[in-house]
């Protein structure tokens, strides 16, 4: 089963992300920045910007995100298995007996999409400009390089 999700990005490209580590929230740029970025292998982790500390490349949703996921899927997996169902009992009928399926599933309703609003300042650290980042406008030095953990100041 594939349930297509969408996440919303900011105005600038960039969407949010939380630190399994420290739990803050900053925004990366989905999709190339650059041509350089282009021509980047593809990451196995990232470096939180504000804790320094490395996880898979999988590990970075937001609570929000987990939760709307949840509440997407939710709805048509619940939708397939009641179809199923009533594909499993259709002709398992005998003269002996017969099963009929008399009602359905309560199939929950979508979530409202996410937003994302335009917050945030862009950051490019001067080890790895191209992978652009997004943190807070009150952040306070030092910011870590998402590629590379590399600390720097603003």
């Amino acid at each position: 089963m594939n349930i297509p999700v969408s996440l919303p990005l900011d105005n600038d490209g960039f969407l949010r992300r939380e630190c399994p580590n420290c739990v803050r929230q900053y925004k990366w740029h989905d999709g190339p920045a650059s041509e350089e970025a282009e021509n980047q292998p593809p990451a196995d982790a990232y470096y939180c910007p504000f804790c320094g500390v490395a996880a898979a490349t999988d590990q970075w949703w937001t609570t929000e995100q987990v939760e709307y996921t949840q509440g997407v899927a939710m709805p048509a997996a619940i939708q397939v298995l009641d179809d199923e169902l009533g594909s499993a009992f259709k002709g398992m009928s005998s003269k002996n007996f017969k099963i009929k399926q008399t009602g359905h599933l309560d199939v929950p309703d979508e979530p409202d999409p996410l937003t994302e609003p335009d917050d945030m300042m862009i950051v490019a650290s001067p080890c790895h400009g191209w992978e652009p980042i997004k943190v807070p406008e009150d952040t306070t030095s030092p910011i870590h390089c998402l590629v590379c953990g590399q600390a720097f100041a603003l």
